[in-house]
């Protein structure tokens, strides 16, 4: 990955590979305005035709220092910043970051606040996938998902905004647990729509798991292997997809996962195709979860005893959980005083997209595109 400001790439350096009019290898950028790199993503192409012989990401356009604002700002002041690296996943980035924070503390969420974020992570998770299905398959052609995709997203949103008053960029728990109480009739909105969208998950799959244009724009199509995944830090549904059985809410459970039950999808080729499938798998897990949750969430507190003046002890932590795109980690560092004095996140955006050249080389331009949309980046999160 590359510097935006350098105008020159290391793959048109290559003088072995260069001739002038006769030219076998063209290089050709896609992006940074290009609507399929899902935000402001560079990819130059190194072509033989319509092949692709190799491929360069060049990030940083939407760099925002979030990592060195967290110096300047207290425990609790970040908590908000994070919802705007991967913001279609704001409760899972808060979540992640509340707990790690809760570690260094040395304190824990009481058992009602850890439902309650549970119930609203995995919906997140859900909303997450449907955004990825629905604009996945307007890049490959498919118009109908995107509006099914977005009309039954919104049924989650609705419950976001009534808990938080928030849609996207939730700010929704706290450093101890949560700061709102559910609202009046939040398990029945919760039930009603796990009725409502179970179903229409099947209508998904009726549209586009047997479809012939689907399945030969998919199958065979950006295939990695588990060997190469591990290899590149890989994780998540494209990890999964390549049949590494290996999810953190069952490896190293947080919250309260340990307490139901639910399945870990895997595929075994690797390919675009099996990374829908488990996307499409994990979406029906996260309503078995959410079920569980609503029916088991607990009477008492939702807060933790926290002092209003937050001051760690001198150490540091390394706290993950299993968002939507993979593992998402937060590394703190505490001098003891109310600012962390060095955070690090560990986006899965960034390091998944780290596989995209090996998993285009040998295709064509137009699997380009089906890959981007298979890996689920977001570019907030890849340059923080």
């Amino acid at each position: 990955m590359t510097d935006p400001t350098s105008s020159v790439s290391h793959l048109d350096l290559d003088e072995s590979k260069k001739t002038f009019l006769d030219a076998n290898e063209l290089i050709l950028n896609m992006g940074p305005q290009h609507p399929a790199t899902h935000g402001v993503l560079r990819v130059i192409l190194r072509l033989d035709g319509e092949k692709v012989m190799g491929l360069e990401c060049v990030i940083g356009y939407l760099h925002r220092g979030v990592e060195k604002i967290a110096e300047h700002r207290t425990y609790t002041m970040f908590n908000p910043y994070v919802d705007r690296m991967d913001y279609v996943a704001a409760v899972s980035n808060g979540l992640g970051y509340c707990e790690a924070v809760e570690k260094l503390l040395n304190i824990e969420a009481p058992p009602r606040a850890n439902y309650i974020r549970v119930i609203l992570t995995e919906l997140n998770r859900l909303a997450s996938h449907q955004l990825w299905l629905g604009t996945h398959a307007l890049d490959i052609g498919a118009m109908t998902p995107l509006f099914y995709t977005f009309r039954d997203r919104e049924e989650i949103l609705k419950i976001f905004e009534k808990y938080c008053g928030a849609r996207l960029t939730t700010h929704a728990f706290r450093i101890g647990g949560c700061q709102y109480e559910t609202y009046e009739g939040f398990e029945k909105d919760v039930k009603k729509f796990l009725t409502f969208v179970a179903p229409k998950i099947e209508e998904y799959e009726e549209l586009l798991t047997t479809n012939r244009i689907w399945v030969e724009r998919t199958k065979n199509v950006g295939t990695i292997s588990a060997k190469d995944c591990i290899a590149l830090g890989v994780t998540g549904p494209v990890l999964r997809a390549s049949g590494v059985k290996w999810d953190l809410r069952k490896a190293q459970p947080y919250a309260v996962y340990k307490q139901f039950d639910f399945e870990i999808p895997t595929g075994q080729n690797g390919d675009t195709y099996d990374r829908y499938l488990v996307r499409m798998a994990e979406m029906r897990q996260s309503l078995r979860i959410i079920q569980q949750a609503v029916d088991g969430i607990p009477e008492g507190p939702i807060m933790a005893k926290v002092s209003k003046v937050m001051k760690p002890p001198v150490g540091e932590i390394y706290h993950s959980i299993e968002a939507p795109k993979g593992e998402l980690g937060y590394f703190i560092v505490s001098d003891g005083s109310t600012q962390p004095y060095r955070i690090r996140v560990r986006p899965p955006s960034f390091v998944n997209l780290q596989a995209l050249d090996l998993m285009c080389r040998g295709q064509l331009v137009a699997d380009v595109i089906a890959v981007i949309g298979t890996l689920d980046i977001v570019l907030g999160e890849v340059d923080r």
